[in-house]
């Protein structure tokens, strides 16, 4: 745990006390900080009275008397209205705060010089995080990862000199932290994405801006207009900044070249790796995860063989592209994280012949924006609610079955790309749906993925 020593005797309202949020209240406690925590849910605030943090309804306290207001990232700020809290706190002139700004201050205070990584964008980023986690472990670097990829930030080990730290950040996590300083920050795209909690595409990019803008070093992925422009921005304000793409030739920065990677100066260009045959960095999107990854470590001092040593070992992230088996030419990959359609594009995207399990609890929209890549698709094999709208959707582009569970899915689909004889495919879970109809998350339908397929005969398992 990191205890926030920052407020140490200090007076702090905290609101929201699921996962991080009670982390938050146990590390202020820990630091000295005189806190009072509230919740809407009973249980939660009964779960950290259990846990020895103070707790009180804050309609009933001094709010004048308060340094900070910290509240939770999943509370509304802004839109649709803000929080009743945050109504109390800016009448009160009360600052108002969340988990990441409180790491923030207490690294500037015990380790200002430890190198942070924070990684930011509407997609890639968990991605990008884990990879870069994995080069610095790798290289021998004691490294530290958290924030929004599931491991609160305040649960770290404490800053401390020689310590790397590589921080996933939401937008709700960057709107709550005014003071956010990574040695190298990492933008790598905008989409819209959360708007009900933002308003506009214009407030959503504003609050991604702030991320780089404070930034030693700003690696911005440049592909949509709205990152372009806030490279633009922030290097007109005098922040170093190393643009990445996947889909353009830079003069400088870093930029792919198909599955290979390209450092470019002065409109010089050499090559860096070739992620070909790299399984787990398969794809497009991956290149640019990579491209961001590189600049990142580039910039807190790793070597570049200590990079290509870290890529070509990276076993990719749970649930998302995740090469799981291999049973001779047949590759098994989860991608249970793809719970709609956008997310599933990047998995069919990156193999030639699918054998596809999709389905589960359907989102709006359904797979018809998947429809460039039904010429990949051998067969689809469909599960849970969703089956008999996408079969619709499928009609006669692509051969179907209506499986109904996973299990039975995973064994038909085994059995037909066995007997393909063109080989190289893919039997892949990417199911462009949520899982609450037959799982209760999607980890856990993609753990009962691996499961069916570790029980298939002849099988090598890739984890």
């Amino acid at each position: 745990m990191i205890a926030v020593s920052t407020f140490k005797g200090k007076k702090v309202a905290l609101f929201g006390l699921g996962g991080s949020g009670l982390a938050t209240a146990e590390a202020l406690v820990a630091g000295g900080a005189e806190v009072t925590a509230w919740d809407d849910n009973p249980d939660s605030v009964a779960k950290a009275g259990e846990a020895g943090v103070p707790t009180a309804n804050l309609h009933d306290i001094d709010w004048r008397a308060l340094s900070a207001f910290v509240l939770s990232p999943g509370v509304p700020l802004t839109h649709p209205k803000p929080h009743w809290t945050v109504d109390l706190a800016h009448a009160a002139g009360v600052e108002i705060i969340g988990d990441v700004e409180l790491f923030v201050r207490e690294r500037r205070a015990q380790a200002p010089d430890c190198p942070f990584i924070a990684i930011t964008g509407t997609n890639g980023k968990s991605t990008t995080t884990a990879l870069i986690a994995h080069i610095l472990k790798e290289s021998g670097r004691d490294t530290q990862l958290g924030g929004n990829i599931g491991t609160a930030v305040l649960t770290l080990e404490p800053p401390k000199a020689g310590r790397f730290y590589v921080v996933e950040c939401s937008s709700y996590q960057i709107d709550l932290a005014p003071t956010l300083n990574p040695t190298a920050g990492i933008l790598l795209n905008l989409t819209p994405d959360h708007l009900d909690r933002h308003g506009t595409m214009q407030h959503y990019a504003d609050i991604k801006e702030r991320l780089v803008a404070g930034s030693g070093t700003a690696i911005v992925g440049v592909d949509d207009s709205f990152s372009a422009l806030i490279a633009d921005r922030v290097e007109r304000a005098g922040t170093r900044v190393v643009r990445i793409s996947r889909r353009h030739v830079l003069a400088d920065g870093i930029h792919a070249d198909g599955s290979r990677i390209l450092l470019a100066h002065g409109g010089t260009s050499r090559l860096f790796v070739d992620l070909d045959g790299i399984q787990t960095l398969r794809g497009g999107h991956n290149a640019q995860n990579a491209a961001a990854a590189i600049a990142a470590c580039l910039a807190v001092g790793v070597s570049e063989d200590e990079i290509r040593r870290g890529l070509k070992s990276f076993p990719g992230l749970k649930h998302r592209m995740q090469p799981v088996g291999r049973k001779g030419a047949v590759v098994f990959v989860n991608d249970s994280k793809a719970t709609n359609a956008d997310a599933a594009a990047p998995a069919l995207s990156s193999y030639e012949r699918i054998y596809w399990i999709a389905g589960g609890l359907p989102k709006d929209g359904g797979i018809a924006s998947l429809s460039p890549f039904f010429p990949k698709i051998v067969k689809a094999y469909l599960i849970g609610e969703a089956a008999p709208a996408f079969a619709a959707t499928l009609g006669e582009a692509v051969p179907y079955e209506i499986s109904g569970t996973l299990e039975k899915a995973v064994a038909h689909a085994a059995a037909d790309a066995e007997g393909d004889a063109k080989g190289g495919s893919a039997v892949m879970l990417s199911p462009a749906c949520a899982s609450f109809d037959q799982y209760k998350n999607f980890e856990i339908r993609g753990d009962a993925f691996v499961t069916h397929v570790k029980a298939l005969q002849g099988v090598t398992m890739l984890i």
